[in-house]
């Protein structure tokens, strides 16, 4: 499959979108996952029938016009999949975008297209979103540059919710140095400085990864000490991952329903598999089983915002394995993405920022490395990337 065509959808922007002469991003490409309102264009959110139901928007959402001001130009709207609600990267109706990077296996969803675009170098950075996983996962497969920001610190008007006290604008690049670069032009002012004194190294997040992973990224941990920290090894969920997981997909389930159970209800779209299933569920959650996750929830922040204070990361694998084949269904689909949530799901349900870096490659396919910040704590996430890149064979 062409790598061009297979990240862009069948609605694409009839020509590129030109940005400011001047600017910190002045002369750059830029995608943009089609959930961004752009000014005569429709918001599809990787469904058909979602698409015949929007109306061209106005005007370009803030997102979008701050990168335009900036000087980067729009040259494209990217494939998600349906409603966003996967992080494996196929879509049902569009197809599932090339990963350039690792043919012949999933690009990560949701951010699908967009990862993919970066990946084969046919922008220099890209929009994403992330409520589950959707730039962290994607980034590691496509050895990419991805930060899932602070929850709230990127203005998420016109961009099209999933599950909104999960959900995150986000970003992919290229290179290192366009990618902080991006972030000084998106996150607002509520920057929470503090210099680096902590690196945890999350022994049970490193635990579900599979075991070359893991022995890759402590590698090149211990590749990186001259410029980190010492490690502090210890483990940060107590009772281990899935009881965090569960109350993530309740929480996420319950915010999706109220999102599109409407659409879901008046429409019935035709939708892929697993996405369907998964709707079902979200149409059965209540809002008592809602409260009771939005407790763990709670009590879960509580204790992981005890660790992330300020001058202090978490290093963690962004995904527990390579890119699986772009075949895998069925239970081995399903696992892989219970496997990806439980090291996703500190960040999603805390708000906290995550980096994914380039690590290096396992069989020739990429895998990222993951560092969780404080809250505000975005740019020192970006500058620890763009300090850490030498070790990725990446620098500038």
């Amino acid at each position: 499959m062409d790598v061009y065509r297979s990240a862009f959808v069948p609605h694409d922007i009839a020509a590129p979108i030109r940005g400011s002469a001047t600017g910190p991003l002045a002369g750059l490409t830029f995608v943009a996952k089609d959930m961004y309102a752009i000014a005569g264009e429709r918001i599809g959110c990787g469904n058909p029938t979602f698409l015949e139901t929007q109306q061209p928007a106005a005007q370009h959402c803030p997102v979008v016009q701050k990168l335009l001001d900036a000087g980067a130009t729009l040259t494209g709207k990217t494939i998600c999949e349906e409603l966003f609600y996967s992080v494996s990267g196929n879509n049902f109706h569009y197809g599932t975008p090339v990963n350039a990077r690792a043919p012949g296996r999933l690009p990560g969803g949701s951010s699908s297209g967009s990862a993919s675009a970066t990946g084969a170098g046919l922008c220099d950075f890209s929009l994403g979103s992330d409520t589950g996983g959707s730039v962290r996962v994607p980034a590691s497969f496509n050895g990419i540059w991805g930060l899932r920001p602070t929850h709230g610190r990127v203005d998420a008007t016109g961009v099209q919710d999933m599950a909104p006290t999960l959900d995150v604008p986000g970003w992919f690049a290229a290179t290192p140095g366009v990618f902080r670069n991006v972030g000084a032009v998106l996150l607002d002012q509520r920057r929470v400085p503090a210099n680096l004194t902590r690196v945890i190294f999350a022994e049970d997040a490193f635990a579900e990864a599979e075991p070359a992973v893991a022995e890759l990224l402590r590698t090149l941990l211990e590749f990186m000490a001259d410029d980190l920290p010492p490690l502090m090894h210890s483990k940060i969920a107590p009772e281990g991952f899935d009881p965090w997981r569960e109350a993530m997909r309740i929480v996420q389930a319950y915010e999706v329903w109220q999102t599109f159970g409407q659409f879901m209800i008046s429409r019935n779209p035709k939708l892929g598999p697993g996405i369907r299933e998964r709707m079902e569920f979200a149409s059965t959650v209540t809002p008592d089983m809602h409260a009771a996750s939005s407790a763990v929830r709670r009590k879960m922040q509580d204790h992981i915002y005890a660790i992330a204070t300020p001058g202090t990361v978490i290093a963690l694998p962004s995904a527990p394995s390579i890119a699986p084949p772009v075949d895998i269904a069925g239970a081995a689909l399903e696992e892989f993405r219970v496997r990806v949530m439980r090291l996703t799901v500190t960040s999603s349900l805390t708000g906290l920022p995550q980096v994914s870096i380039p690590a290096g490659t396992i069989a020739g396919c990429p895998i990222g490395l993951s560092f969780i910040g404080w809250p505000g704590g975005d740019e020192a996430l970006l500058d620890l990337a763009y300090q850490l890149a030498p070790h990725c064979g990446m620098a500038g």
